[in-house]
C-alpha cells in the first residue's frame, strides 16, 4: 500500500475540496483520500499495483481542478509514512512557506490593481445617483456611448485580472458542484452582460440623431449600465480571499521550524576514541554520540558515560531541565545544558522522537474535518435554482407576449436580483470585522475557518507549562528550620543568603529561581570553596569552616541529615518541588520551588463553563502535581504523564467520542495536539512552532483570551447567519417581482435596474449588520474578570 502526497490546484473553497476527494475516491484500489484546503494538498492510500500516480491526477483533471506529486517527485510522503518518502529524516523534509507566500502575493496584486481601476469605474458609474460632480462629457447625453465605453474600459483590467471567478465558478458547474466562484461569476456576467445589451441599444437610439432620441440614450446610460456593479462584486470578493491567502501564507511554516529543531550535524566517537563531525542523516545505529554543553542531541539513543541536565522542553513542554546519567534515554532536538556526555544512538531518521512529531503534524492537517461553509451550502441549491427560473421566466414570457426584448429583460432581471453580492459578502465582511476586533482584544485568527469553527467548540483541552502556569519555576515558600523550642534557627533572609551562596555557581534553573528571589530582597551570599555537584541530587561547599549542602531528601539523606515527612508530604500534595539546605550537618530550612498558576487561569476556567464548554487539563507533568494545579484553577478533568505523541491521540479520542475540540497549548511538544484539535490555540509567549501550528494565537497570554475567543466566534457565526438570511430574503422576495408572477394581478414587475438597486441595498444591509460587531463586547468574560479583579 502506497502512501503519496499531491499538490491540488483550482480549490477555492470546502464544495472544491469535497469533489475532489470524491473524484479519487472513485478509482480502484484507492484505500484512503484525505484533501488538505488550507495547503492545497491531497494525501491518497492507494494499491500500486492496481494505480498510478498518474491515473490520480488524471481523475482530479477530469474533476476540473489540477494535481502533480507533491515537490513534481514520488516521494512526497510524510517522515516514516508507509510512501517512498518513509525513511526520510527531519533534515529532508520540505515546507510549503515558499508556495503559500507566493500566492499570497499574487493575490496581493491582483487586489490592488482592481481597486487602482474600480475608484475611477465607481466615481463616473455613480457619480449622478449621488449627486457627484461628472465632467460634461459623462453627462451630456449627446456623449453617452463615451460615458459606456469609459466605464467598460475600466473594468476590462478587474476582469482580466480576477478571471480566475469565470473560470472556476463556470468550471464547476459544468461538474455540477457548484461554489461561490459560481455565484460571483453568474452575477458579474450578468451585469456585463445586460450593460452590454445596453450600449447596443444605446447605439441604436443615437443613431436618431434626434433630441428624443439623445435623451433616450442618456437615459439608457443612466439607468441600464451596470459595469460598477460587476467590478465592485469582483473587488469586494477578492478583499476576502487576499485575506484568505495571506492567512494561508503564514500556516506552513510549521513543519519547517520542527525541521529546524534537529541538528545539522553530530560528533560521532568511534572504537579508538577519535571524534568526527558528520551529518546527522550519516548516524548509524549503535554509534557512539558526543553533546557537549549547549549542544542539541541529534538523534534518540542511551547515555553511555557522563552525567547532565537535559532541557526537554521542545519535546514534554515542562520547563525544569532533567538529569540524565548512564543508563538514561536522550531525544533528538532536546538541549544539554551543563556537562558533556556520551550516548549510544538508538533511533535515527524517521524513527527518532521528533520525526514523529512532525509525521504527527502532518497527518492531523491532512485529516482535519473539512469546514462547510453556509454559502457554500446555499450556493449548491440557489445558482441551479436561479438558472432555471430564469430560463422559465424568459420561456414564459416568449410564449405570452412574442417579445424578445421584454422576454430578455425579465430573464436578465432575474438573475442580476439574484446576484450574489450579498450571499458573497456575508461571510467575508462579517469575518473580516470580527478578525479585526479579535486583533485589538489581543486574539489572532489565523484563518476564517478558525473563526468558524471555534463556534461549535464544546470541550478546551489545556496544556498545564506555560498555558495555565507561567512556564517558569519560581520560589514560592521560604522556610526557616524550627530548634527543638520551636523558633526558628535563622531568619528568612539569613537562610536566602545561604541559598545564594551555595546557588549562586549552580545551572540548574531551580537555582536560577532561588537566584532570582535573592536578587529581589537584595541579598548577597558569601563566596564559598571546594564547591561540588552531586548529579541528581545537590550541591555541597564550604563556607569558611563550614561544611554546607543544598538538595533533595536523597541528599539529605546521605548527609544524615532528617528532613520533615509532614512537609515532604505537604510540598508534593502542592505541586511543589522542596530544597533543602544545611549547615554543619543540621537542616537549616527548605525553600520551595514551583510553577505559580497565571493570575486570570481560576477566572477563564469559570468563563469557560459559563459558556457550556467543558476544560480538560492534558499534561506531561506528574499526576500529583497536575491535580494540585487543577484543583486551584477548578479544572475537574486531568490527564497527566503524557507523552507528544499521546497528547495528539487523547485529543483525537475526544473527538471520536463526538466533541468539537479546541486545544490550548505553548511548546513544540503541543504541535501535533494543536493540528489534530478542530481549533489549535497557542499561548503568544510559547514557542514559535506552536503559534505556526495553531490557528489562534492569543496574544496577551491570557487564558481569558480563550473564552473571549469563543465568544467572538459565536457572535461572528451569529452575524453570518443573519446577513445570509436577509440575503436570501432579498433574493426571495425579489427573484418572482423580476420574473413578473405578480405582473398579470397586480401589475408589477421589476425592472433590472430596480433589481440591481435592491441588490444594492442587500449588501448595504450586509455590511452595516456587520459593522455592530465592531463594538462587540465579551460579555460572560468581561464580568467574570471584572469579578475576579475585584476579589
Amino acid at each position: 500500500m502506497a502512501h503519496e502526497t499531491f499538490d491540488v490546484g483550482g480549490m477555492t473553497c470546502a464544495a472544491c475540496q469535497a469533489h475532489v476527494e470524491k473524484a479519487v475516491c472513485k478509482l480502484p484500489g484507492v484505500e484512503g483520500v484525505a484533501v488538505n484546503l488550507l495547503s492545497g494538498s491531497m494525501a491518497v492510500d492507494f494499491d500500486e499495483s492496481r494505480l498510478t500516480d498518474d491515473e490520480i491526477c488524471a481523475a482530479v483533471d477530469r474533476a476540473g481542478y489540477s494535481a502533480a506529486p507533491a515537490g513534481a517527485t514520488g516521494d512526497a510522503g510524510s517522515v516514516g509514512g508507509a510512501g517512498r518518502g518513509a525513511q526520510r529524516g527531519a533534515a529532508k523534509m520540505e515546507s510549503p512557506t515558499k508556495k503559500l507566500e507566493a500566492q499570497a502575493q499574487s493575490m496581493k496584486t491582483r487586489l490592488v490593481t482592481s481597486i487602482v481601476f474600480l475608484v475611477p469605474l465607481f466615481y463616473i458609474g455613480m457619480g449622478h445617483m449621488l449627486g457627484w460632480p461628472l465632467p460634461s462629457l459623462f453627462t451630456d447625453g449627446t456623449h453617452a456611448m463615451t460615458l459606456a465605453l469609459t466605464e467598460l474600459m475600466l473594468l476590462l483590467p478587474i476582469l482580466y485580472m480576477n478571471r480566475a471567478y469565470f473560470t472556476g465558478g463556470f468550471k464547476s458547474l459544468f461538474h455540477g458542484a457548484p461554489t461561490m466562484d459560481a455565484l460571483i461569476a453568474i452575477g458579474a456576467t450578468a451585469s456585463v452582460a445586460w450593460s452590454v445589451y445596453a450600449m447596443f441599444l444605446m447605439a441604436d437610439a443615437l443613431a436618431g440623431g434626434t433630441p428624443e432620441s439623445v435623451h433616450a440614450a442618456h437615459m439608457i446610460a443612466m439607468d441600464n449600465l451596470y459595469f460598477e456593479s460587476a467590478g465592485t462584486i469582483l473587488t469586494l470578493v477578492t478583499v476576502g480571499k487576499y485575506l484568505e491567502t495571506r492567512s494561508k501564507s503564514k500556516t506552513g511554516g510549521a513543519i519547517e521550524k520542527l525541521i529546524d529543531l534537529a541538528p545539522k550535524t553530530a560528533t560521532v566517537v568511534d572504537s579508538a576514541g577519535a571524534e568526527s563531525v558528520v551529518d546527522v542523516d550519516d548516524i548509524q545505529l549503535g554509534q557512539t554520540v558526543l553533546v557537549r554543553p549547549g549542544e542539541a542531541v541529534p538523534v534518540d539513543g542511551v547515555v553511555l558515560e557522563g552525567t547532565s541536565a537535559v532541557d526537554e522542553s521542545a519535546l514534554t513542554g515542562e520547563s525544569i531541565p532533567v538529569e540524565k546519567a548512564p543508563g538514561d534515554t536522550v531525544s533528538a532536538a532536546t538541549i544539554n545544558r551543563t556537562g558533556s556526555f556520551t550516548f549510544r544512538a538508538t533511533r535515527v531518521g524517521g524513527d527518532t522522537n521528533l520525526a514523529k512529531i512532525i509525521r504527527l503534524v502532518e497527518d492531523a492537517n491532512a485529516t482535519k474535518a473539512p469546514i462547510a461553509r453556509l454559502a457554500d451550502k446555499v450556493a449548491g441549491i440557489f445558482v441551479p435554482a436561479v438558472l432555471v427560473v430564469a430560463a422559465v421566466t424568459f420561456a414564459a414570457w416568449m410564449v405570452a407576449t412574442g417579445d424578445v426584448n421584454h422576454a430578455l429583460t425579465a430573464a436578465v432581471a432575474v438573475v442580476v436580483i439574484s446576484c450574489p453580492c450579498a450571499l458573497g459578502l456575508a461571510t467575508p465582511v462579517a469575518i473580516m470585522v470580527g478578525t479585526g476586533k479579535g486583533a485589538e482584544m489581543g486574539v489572532l485568527f489565523k484563518s476564517a475557518e478558525a473563526l468558524e469553527t471555534l463556534h461549535n467548540v464544546k470541550t478546551v483541552v489545556l496544556d498545564k507549562t506555560g498555558t495555565v502556569t507561567q512556564g517558569r519555576p519560581a520560589v514560592t515558600d521560604v522556610l526557616p528550620a524550627r530548634g527543638a523550642d520551636g523558633k526558628p534557627v535563622m531568619s528568612e533572609r539569613a537562610l536566602m543568603k545561604l541559598a545564594a551562596a551555595l546557588e549562586r555557581k549552580s545551572e540548574h534553573p531551580l537555582a536560577e529561581a532561588i537566584m532570582a528571589r535573592a536578587d529581589e530582597m537584595g541579598v548577597v551570599g558569601r563566596v564559598v570553596e571546594d564547591f561540588q555537584a552531586v548529579p541528581g541530587r545537590g550541591v555541597v561547599a564550604r563556607e569558611g569552616a563550614n561544611p554546607i549542602a543544598a538538595g533533595n531528601a536523597q541528599l539529605m539523606a546521605e548527609l544524615g541529615i532528617e528532613v520533615p515527612a509532614d512537609e515532604l508530604e505537604a510540598f508534593a500534595r502542592d505541586g511543589k518541588t522542596p530544597l533543602f539546605f544545611a549547615r554543619n550537618g543540621r537542616l537549616a530550612g527548605t525553600i520551595a520551588v514551583a510553577d505559580e498558576v497565571k493570575p486570570t487561569s481560576a477566572a477563564a476556567i469559570r468563563a469557560l463553563g459559563e459558556l457550556g464548554v467543558e476544560t480538560v487539563m492534558l499534561t506531561g507533568d506528574n499526576r500529583l502535581t497536575a491535580e494540585a494545579i487543577a484543583r486551584r484553577v477548578g479544572v475537574t478533568r486531568v490527564i497527566a504523564d503524557v507523552m507528544p505523541a499521546d497528547k495528539e491521540r487523547q485529543v483525537r479520542e475526544l473527538q471520536d467520542g463526538g466533541a468539537r475540540v479546541a486545544m490550548v497549548g505553548d511548546g513544540i511538544n503541543d504541535s501535533p495536539a494543536l493540528a489534530r484539535a478542530d481549533v489549535g490555540l497557542a499561548i503568544g509567549t510559547g514557542a514559535d512552532i506552536a503559534k505556526e501550528g495553531a490557528d489562534v494565537v492569543l496574544m496577551r497570554s491570557d487564558l481569558l483570551d480563550v473564552a473571549r475567543a469563543i465568544e467572538l466566534s459565536r457572535a461572528v457565526i451569529r452575524n453570518i447567519k443573519q446577513d445570509l438570511f436577509w440575503a436570501l430574503f432579498y433574493n426571495a422576495c425579489g427573484i418572482p417581482l423580476a420574473a413578473g408572477v405578480f405582473y398579470p394581478l397586480l401589475g408589477w414587475q421589476l425592472s433590472p435596474m430596480f433589481g440591481a438597486a435592491a441588490m444594492s441595498l442587500s449588501s448595504v444591509c450586509v455590511v452595516t449588520n456587520a459593522l455592530r460587531l465592531r463594538g462587540f463586547r465579551p460579555k460572560a468574560t468581561s464580568r467574570i474578570a471584572s469579578e475576579s479583579s475585584a476579589v
